[in-house]
């Protein structure tokens, strides 16, 4: 099967390989309301996002795969809240409820679970630093939308402190009738330094059924990672007010191995540019049912980006 050539693109269609830039211009619209009821406090949040940049897809030997364009719109986030009941599109809990992998662009290096999806969820607080989460979710793409009457289902707890937190989700996939949990403990070193450590582990037995109606080649809306188990660690050590470093380290059984670091700096407040580095080794890169995960051209990527981010 051919594989995405990374940033390549032909010379003016003459058969030559050029390296250039990938490119993307972004603009998020957020809007928030809240008004106080009888039944708390009523909530509703969107994001929509636009975006213009290069189209990074392999599309035949003989295409422009790197041509820009517009992008399309995607609708990111609307929901409603009342209290503690949320409805509508969200990412989805078990992700969001124990926090993603650290502050760098790019950490799903290892992917650690699939984010877009409908829910109906209810958030608790008891106000000592004790949180849980219960969603009922839709999931999305082909292997990930319920077939079904039966959602997936996601719990967790957290355990919030000023130390820092330890937090644990557990999903169930009703599609593949498989399970996936993660555990994650957040520890505030001091005022310039925090760290992070998630491990997650998932069954896989119909996930990695090749006669699967829709064979799901190991990873399902929940376990994304690859084989049973995978861990994630990282870090933010500000230097000052207006630069800190982030760093994102994951691995998993299959052998894939991700590292992730930045370093974000606030030139006025409301404008960040942040610089990162990424490496990413594919731990089954030659096995086409497992590897098709990643767009890597190569066994081991290094690759960078450097983002413009302004905020108001």
């Amino acid at each position: 099967m051919p594989r995405y050539e990374g940033a390549r693109t032909h010379d003016v269609q003459d058969g030559r390989d050029q390296a250039t830039w990938r490119k993307n211009a972004r603009f998020d619209l957020k809007t928030w309301t809240g008004q106080e009821t009888e039944l708390g406090t009523l909530k509703t949040y969107t994001e929509i996002r636009f975006n213009f940049g290069s189209r990074n897809a392999y599309s035949g030997p003989d295409s422009p795969q790197n041509y820009a364009f517009n992008k399309g719109v995607t609708l990111n986030f609307a929901w409603i809240q009342l209290g503690g009941l949320r409805v509508g599109k969200d990412e989805s809990a078990f992700d969001a409820f124990i926090g993603y992998a650290g502050n760098v662009i790019q950490d799903t290096l290892v992917p650690y679970g699939d984010f877009d999806t409908n829910v109906v969820q209810y958030y608790f607080d008891a106000g000592n630093g004790f949180s849980a989460v219960v969603s009922l979710e839709e999931g999305s793409g082909v292997k990930g939308t319920i077939d079904s009457y039966v959602p997936h289902i996601v719990g967790g707890v957290k355990y919030t402190q000023g130390w820092g937190a330890i937090t644990g989700v557990v999903a169930y996939d009703s599609n593949y009738e498989e399970v996936a949990g993660k555990v994650r403990l957040d520890v505030r070193a001091s005022d310039a330094l925090s760290l992070f450590a998630m491990a997650g582990y998932g069954t896989d037995d119909n996930l990695t059924d090749p006669t699967s109606a829709i064979p799901a080649g190991g990873r399902g809306f929940y376990k994304q990672w690859g084989g049973n188990w995978a861990v994630w660690g990282g870090g933010t050590y500000k230097f000052n007010e207006k630069t800190s470093f982030n760093a994102q380290l994951s691995y998993d059984e299959w052998k894939n191995f991700g590292v992730a670091a930045n370093v974000a700096y606030d030139i006025v407040p409301g404008l960040t540019i942040t610089a990162e580095v990424d490496y990413l080794h594919a731990g089954k890169f030659d096995d086409a049912d497992f590897s098709n995960w990643t767009n890597a051209d190569k066994k081991d990527s290094v690759g960078g980006v450097l983002r413009f981010k302004r905020s108001f």
